[in-house]
């Protein structure tokens, strides 16, 4: 049978010289012609596109750009008079107050007790999530019969929720944690539930294939596979965990950093209304890496 040039059916298209044809062999368009060194082009382009963004102290550095630019700008409006301090309290007087409340120790208990139930509410809110949204994932009939049920709840504002606890559980921890619940509860479960319905079914057919069934095969294969699904909705629920933790301080509390947003109101303290308002940027974002750090450690033991 007689190979014909140029053909892509019988191997590397040639020329009369049997030499390939880069321009027709697209698997081939990559090599390295004659005498170049292979890997120059991955050596060369890949640390020029990426390289230079990935080394963490550009990405620290990058990060602190512009809070540092926020707090210069806040400091020039404050100290040249732009805004009066009734209105804004200038940096170093909001690092004063926090250093007032420190030595009172009244700061350390308000933050104390706002991550404490912040913690609680998210522990709750996110296994329930993950349950939920995986049964709603997996079943057909689980997301006909509660699906809809939990989109409605999912629609109603946070503080609509805070007259119906306080009057079922009174003023006290447990009302607030369950609040906390509620919010950490839908991101999580929203995530995992559409995560599951997507999982390649090739995936499970194999996991099937090797006698995997039920938790095994959820644990085993189809929670590895949306693994960064499910983290995403753990960022998102201690957000909005941090979300309600205010909502149920402001309206019914007498410690943590909701109380002292309305105390500061009540009494004209602007300087601790800013401060509460940074610690809750501040330590939101801690808890944010702290799961980006554990995701980091999931993906590398599961990958």
């Amino acid at each position: 049978m007689e190979t014909i040039l140029g053909s892509t059916g019988t191997g590397p298209v040639v020329d009369r010289d049997g030499q390939p044809l880069r321009a027709l062999n697209q698997l081939d368009a990559g090599a390295p012609h004659g005498d170049e060194p292979a890997g120059a082009d991955a050596g060369t382009g890949g640390a020029g596109r990426t390289g230079w963004a990935d080394r963490r102290a550009v990405r620290v550095l990058g990060g602190a750009l512009l809070p540092v630019v926020l707090v210069a700008a806040w400091h020039w409006v404050t100290a040249t008079g732009i805004v009066p301090p009734f209105r804004l309290a200038g940096p170093t007087a909001v690092l004063a107050a926090a250093v007032d409340m420190a030595e009172r120790g009244e700061l350390y208990q308000h933050v104390a007790i706002s991550v404490q139930r912040v913690l609680a509410g998210f522990a709750v809110g996110a296994l329930l999530g993950l349950v939920t949204g995986a049964v709603v994932g997996l079943s057909r009939v689980a997301d006909i019969l509660f699906a809809p049920t939990l989109g409605a709840i999912r629609a109603v504002p946070s503080l609509a929720w805070v007259p119906l606890l306080i009057l079922w559980m009174q003023i006290g921890e447990d009302s607030k944690v369950t609040l906390i619940a509620i919010g950490s509860f839908f991101p999580v479960y929203t995530t995992v539930a559409g995560a599951l319905r997507h999982v390649d079914h090739n995936l499970v057919e194999v996991g099937r294939a090797y006698g995997l069934r039920g938790p095994s095969l959820f644990t085993t294969v189809q929670l590895p596979a949306v693994l960064p699904t499910v983290v995403s909705g753990l960022r998102l629920a201690m957000a909005q965990a941090w979300l309600f933790l205010v909502a149920a301080e402001l309206i019914a509390s007498s410690m943590g950093l909701g109380f002292v947003l309305t105390d500061s109101q009540n009494n004209g303290r602007i300087d601790r209304m800013l401060l509460a308002i940074v610690l809750l940027a501040v330590i939101g974002k801690v808890t944010d890496s702290l799961i980006g750090l554990g995701e980091k450690r999931l993906l590398t033991r599961w990958a």
